[in-house]
């Protein structure tokens, strides 16, 4: 146990499962701003010596963007916001002990986190140092490749703004087997269970406003994370399927500029035009899933970073 939180060690659960299957881990390039500028988070742990950014395994039916603030804060104390996907990483670690050793394939998904508060840190058994170092400084200082690859990665990025997160509404059953107006046509179990996962997971980014499309089950999509946030829906008919993509366009842009993350929810014939025209592209490779998404962070110059958030 570190600091009341078991440790995560690789290979733990690993020798259950097919070798195919790699072992998924998540982390974050955890940034403050202070004297210095802006610094990031290095973390030591005694029982390899060296210096890593903070990251963990993921527990089983959990989203690497949860999995991911939860271990930055588990290995930290820092609580953090959750912003632009960065590169993730592939490497082997053993598992198993004596003639049952052998090599196991993980990955570890990385995104750039804000630090908004903090517990304090607190040395234990899993990590005994933290370091707020510049980027360069991590750099030298990180002990693998993979970690200063994704540090590079992250000193590359522009200055980006708060994400906006574009969110498909999760599943109302059939237009067919619903005898009302279609705007009043809810969410079906399967779509109020994907709701309350979505909230969790939306939570992560620290959002400040939320905005849906003008039919029920967008609201109804947003509903358990405005709950948990105690935030108003704001309705906005312009991320309707018959508006017009290019002034959804200027919204987005629009939400993008404040303090905190916008989480949007929308429909299937809107979103794919809409971000063809933020980012660029045939509206085709957007296509979105019900109660899928995606990450959105907006540069001062117009560039966008976008993730899907499946």
């Amino acid at each position: 146990m570190a600091r009341g939180v078991a440790a995560q060690t690789d290979g733990v659960d690993a020798l259950s499962r097919n070798t195919a299957v790699p072992i998924r881990a998540a982390g974050g390039v955890v940034t403050r701003t202070g004297p210095r500028g802006i610094t990031v988070a290095l973390v030591h742990r005694p029982r390899h010596d060296d210096w890593s950014l903070p990251k963990g395994k993921l527990r089983r039916g959990e989203h690497p963007v949860v999995a991911a603030r939860r271990e930055v804060f588990e290995e930290t104390g820092v609580q953090a916001w959750v912003g632009a996907r960065l590169p993730s990483v592939f490497y082997q670690v053993p598992v198993g002990q004596g003639s049952e050793l052998r090599l196991a394939d993980k990955v570890v998904d990385f995104w750039v986190m804000r630090s908004f508060g903090s517990n304090g840190f607190k040395p234990g058994d899993e990590t005994d140092e933290l370091a707020w170092l510049t980027p360069e400084q991590a750099q030298e200082r990180a002990s693998y490749e993979r970690d200063v690859m994704v540090l590079s990665a992250f000193a590359d990025l522009p200055a980006l703004r708060d994400p906006v997160l574009l969110i498909r509404h999760a599943r109302a059953g059939e237009p067919e087997h619903w005898s009302g107006p279609d705007e009043l046509r809810p969410l079906d179990s399967v779509g109020q269970a994907r709701a309350v996962e979505l909230a969790a997971t939306l939570a992560c980014f620290g959002p400040a406003r939320l905005m849906s499309a003008s039919p029920l089950r967008c609201t109804q999509t947003l509903e358990p994370l405005a709950a948990s946030l105690g935030l108003d829906i704001a309705v906005e008919s312009a991320f309707n399927e018959s508006a017009d993509a290019d002034i959804a366009a200027d919204l987005v842009r629009d939400l993008s500029v404040g303090t905190g993350a916008t989480v949007i929810c929308s429909q299937g014939k809107m979103i794919p035009p809409l971000l063809a025209t933020l980012v660029g592209g045939e509206p085709t490779a957007y296509a979105t899933a019900k109660g899928a998404g995606w990450v959105l962070c907006l540069g001062p110059s117009g560039g966008v970073v976008l993730d899907p958030l499946p």
